[in-house]
């Protein structure tokens, strides 16, 4: 069910080159994706409409959601639901809320400050992935950062669904209303990035789209970066596990099997020291999806050459593979986990020990689920309150500061032939300062 890649022995030089990963050919979705982004900058709502029919099979009079829809979602959702929708919401605003940035203002000489002032970003389009699953848990991860980072204007898209009166899925809609988000949109794919982007009748443009999506919404974000920030390109969901032979074989095919449910592109990778764990992975594996409900899509995705299961001498080369592939959720189910996770350099997210699994972090951990795939966390992090601030440098000096400052300013200044520079430096003085 599930391929093994043998790196005992020695460890090769270039690891990410052998390490299972899904291929995600963005560019040649871009040049699928631009004509229809270019249509939607030209015509408005109406280029949106009528993409939403042919990929959604739904054209919607009105591309926002009433506010009817988003009272009715929420009276009607299930309480069970709406509870644990609610305890989710309070404890990402706890961890969101402690990743406020204060403004610090350095003093750099006598009577010369520099002040780094955070403002958030003025509006935001978040997306929220439709089609296969129903991703209430994602409007929740994209709202709260955007909310406790103050920004003033949230929009939110999502497809449409031709089984609820062309509609996004109402848990999903309940969601916003519950996160008191009313500017809600149903529409989905590469046309609703340009729509975010862009503008039309029905929506302003925003300052930075967030959100996962698939290979469409990732082509459009590449597309469009530039006319509007973006978070990341995002890819099929992966998961990791470093594990030793503590590590329950049981929890470990379990939080295996749980990441390979969103997609036939989920990556599902073990990687260990333990021949014997490996073993006692595989046969849990085949009893456990057995007994899932999406057999075929988890049956693809673990068979699938972004799955593996990595064997290894010891943690030491473990930790270098999983550092290599940089995973988005990264498990350690080892002894002394918390020690061996503190080495590790490169993950979107990493999970310490049997009682963390990605499910916790996927609903109810309060961390963020937003988070970079396919390898990008050896340089980009998750979502945060910081995706949506800007730094910005205040700076204030008094005359003598500047005085002081002006001869070195000068030097610089013809050193790189711009004697302007210094120019608008002496000016200041009728020319005092030689």
């Amino acid at each position: 069910m599930i391929s093994r890649i043998d790196l005992r022995g020695s460890l090769p030089d270039d690891l990410r080159s052998v390490l299972p990963r899904a291929e995600l050919d963005v560019e040649a979705a871009l040049e699928k994706v631009r004509p229809i982004c270019e249509d939607v900058r030209r015509r408005g709502s109406a280029a949106v409409r009528e993409y939403t029919r042919r990929f959604d099979g739904v054209e919607p009079a009105s591309l926002r959601v009433p506010a009817s829809a988003l009272e009715r979602a929420l009276a009607d959702l299930d309480p069970a639901v709406r509870d644990a929708l609610e305890e989710s919401i309070r404890r990402a605003r706890l961890v969101h809320r402690d990743q406020r940035r204060t403004d610090v203002t350095t003093r750099v000489v006598p009577g010369g400050t520099v002040t780094e002032r955070w403002i958030p970003v003025d509006r935001v389009g978040l997306y929220v992935p439709g089609g296969r699953a129903v991703y209430p848990s994602s409007v929740v991860m994209n709202v709260v950062p955007a909310q406790e980072a103050g920004v003033g204007s949230l929009a939110v898209t999502s497809p449409p669904q031709p089984e609820h009166d062309g509609l996004p899925h109402p848990t999903i809609l309940a969601a916003c209303a519950l996160l008191g988000v009313e500017e809600v949109y149903a529409a989905g794919g590469a046309q609703s990035i340009a729509m975010l982007a862009y503008g039309t009748e029905e929506c302003r443009p925003v300052s930075l789209v967030t959100g996962p999506g698939n290979i469409w919404v990732a082509a459009a974000k590449r597309h469009l970066r530039g006319v509007v920030g973006i978070d990341s390109e995002a890819g099929p969901t992966e998961i990791a596990v470093l594990a030793d032979d503590t590590a329950d074989p049981v929890h470990v095919a379990a939080d295996l099997i749980s990441q390979a449910e969103h997609d036939t592109m989920a990556a599902a990778v073990l990687v260990t020291d333990s021949v014997e764990l490996a073993e006692r992975v595989e046969r849990e594996l085949a009893e456990q999806v057995a007994r899932t409900k999406h057999v075929e899509r988890i049956t693809e995705a673990l068979r699938g050459r972004q799955s593996g299961i990595v064997l290894v001498d010891d943690l030491e080369a473990g930790l270098a593979v999983v550092n290599a592939y940089a995973a988005e959720h990264l498990e350690i189910q080892t002894a002394d986990a918390r020690e061996v996770a503190a080495r590790v350099r490169n993950a979107g997210a990493i999970f310490i020990g049997p009682h963390s699994p990605v499910s916790l972090g996927d609903y109810l951990a309060g961390s963020n689920h937003v988070l970079p795939t396919g390898g990008c966390a050896c340089h980009s992090s998750g979502l945060s309150v910081q995706s949506f601030l800007r730094g910005v440098h205040v700076v204030e000096y008094d005359r003598a500061a500047l005085a002081e400052a002006t001869a070195r300013v000068v030097a610089l200044a013809e050193a790189e032939d711009l004697p302007a520079h210094g120019a608008a430096m002496k000016a200041r003085f009728d020319w005092e300062i030689p």
